[in-house]
C-alpha cells in the first residue's frame, strides 16, 4: 500500500496504460477499457482479454472509452461502450455507441446505436462518456473534434454534443429537437467542447458533466433539455498559445457552468461519493485530473463547489474514477492500473 496525502491506496489492476472507464460485473469482476483497443476483463486476480471488440479506429485521444452495463443487468445483459469507428464514409474516424453481450471471453450480438458523422483525421476531443439516468435513457457525449467553428452550434452537426437514446437505441418521443428541420434527433444539449465526465446526482437525478475547455476553460456543467453551453460564443479559457477567444459572447438563453477550473486541471472521470466507507468524501464529487495527476474531492454544498481537496498528488494522470459495488472508490491511473482508494484511519 502506498501512501499519498491522508489516503492511502492499494494496486489492484497493474499495467493497464490508458484505462478509460470501468464497469464492475455483478460477481465482482472488472471490465476495464484500454483506449488502445483492448477490453480487459479482471477476474480472481486474472486479466483475459475479451475477443470480437468492433473495429476500433486508435488515434490521438481516439480509441476504445467508456464502457458501461444496462442498468438492470444481468437481466438485460447488455454492455455499451464508446469508441472511435472509422464506420461510414470519408478518412478518420468518429465516436460511435454500440452494445453487445458477454458471452465466456467473446462479445456476441453487436449492434451500433449511434455512429456520429462526419469522419475526420483529427485526434482530438471524442468526448464519450456514457451514463443512464434513473428513468433508464442512455446519454452519452461527442466531443467538438477541434471543430469549434461549425460542430457545437449547430444541430445539424454531430460534435459538442451529449445526445439521449433509449437503451435499445431508439429515439425518445420527447427529446429537444425532433421538430427541428435538419437537427439530429439524438440531440439533448449543444454548445460543448469535449466532456470526459459524467454522472447522476444520487438525491437530485440531475447529470453532472465537466468538459475540457481552452487554456483556463474547464468547466462543470448541469445538464439540461435542449440546453446550449456556449461553446465557443462564450468561454472563460484563452486559446493555447495565450491569445483570447474573441466572439460575441453569451446570449440570455445560454447555461452557465456551475464551476469553473483556473488553471484547467483537464478532468476526467467523475463520481458522486455515496459510501459510508468514506465520511470525509460521502455527499461530494471526485474528478480525475489528467494535467496536475492527482484525484481532486470536491465539497459541494447544493450545487456549488466551495472547497477543493487534493487526494493522491504525483500518482499519474487520472483517467477513470468509479465507485464499485462494495462501497470503495477505484481509480484509473495511466501507465499504472486500477487503484482502490483506502479510507482514512
Amino acid at each position: 500500500m502506498e501512501e499519498m496525502g491522508s489516503y492511502t491506496y492499494e494496486l489492484v489492476v497493474p499495467d493497464i496504460e490508458v484505462p478509460w472507464g470501468m464497469a464492475f460485473l455483478p460477481d465482482g469482476s472488472l471490465l476495464i477499457t484500454e483506449r488502445v483497443g483492448k477490453l480487459i476483463h479482471f477476474r480472481q486476480g486474472k486479466k483475459t482479454e475479451i475477443k470480437n471488440l468492433p473495429e476500433i479506429y486508435v488515434r490521438g485521444q481516439g480509441g476504445l472509452l467508456d464502457i458501461q452495463l444496462h442498468p438492470n443487468y444481468p437481466e438485460n445483459p447488455w454492455i455499451y461502450l464508446s469508441y472511435a469507428s472509422s464506420e461510414g464514409e470519408g478518412k478518420g474516424g468518429h465516436t460511435a455507441i454500440m452494445r453487445a453481450q458477454l458471452d465466456g471471453d467473446h462479445l456476441v450480438q453487436k449492434e451500433v446505436l449511434y455512429k456520429a458523422t462526419p469522419n475526420t483525421t483529427a485526434g482530438q476531443h471524442f468526448g464519450s462518456r456514457i451514463v443512464f439516468d434513473e428513468e433508464g435513457y442512455l446519454y452519452f457525449t461527442i466531443g467538438e473534434r477541434g471543430e469549434r467553428e461549425v460542430n457545437p452550434q449547430n444541430l445539424a452537426r454531430d460534435g459538442g454534443k451529449t445526445y439521449r437514446l433509449t437503451a435499445d437505441g431508439n429515439i425518445p418521443k420527447d427529446n429537444p429537437f425532433l421538430q427541428g428541420e435538419n437537427a439530429l434527433k439524438a440531440i439533448y444539449a449543444y454548445g460543448q467542447r469535449n466532456q470526459q465526465g459524467m454522472a447522476v446526482h444520487p438525491e437530485t437525478g440531475k447529470i453532472w458533466i465537466h468538459e475540457h475547455g481552452p487554456m483556463g476553460g474547464d468547466e462543470i456543467n448541469i445538464l439540461q433539455k435542449g440546453g446550449n453551453y456556449g461553446w465557443p460564443l462564450v468561454t472563460k479559457g484563452q486559446n493555447y498559445n495565450g491569445t483570447q477567444i474573441d466572439y460575441p459572447g453569451a446570449t440570455p438563453e445560454m447555461i452557465s457552468a456551475i464551476h469553473y477550473w483556473t488553471p484547467s486541471i483537464a478532468p476526467s472521470g467523475m463520481v458522486f461519493v455515496t459510501s459510508a466507507k468514506y465520511p470525509h468524501l460521502k455527499g461530494n464529487l471526485l474528478v480525475g485530473s489528467l494535467k496536475f495527476q492527482y484525484l481532486e474531492h470536491d465539497v459541494l454544498e447544493g450545487e456549488k463547489v466551495i472547497k477543493r481537496e487534493k487526494l493522491l498528488e504525483g500518482i499519474g494522470r487520472v483517467r477513470s474514477v468509479v465507485q464499485g459495488p462494495d462501497g470503495f472508490i477505484y481509480v484509473g491511473v495511466e501507465g499504472l492500473g486500477i487503484v482502490k482508494l483506502i479510507p482514512q484511519q
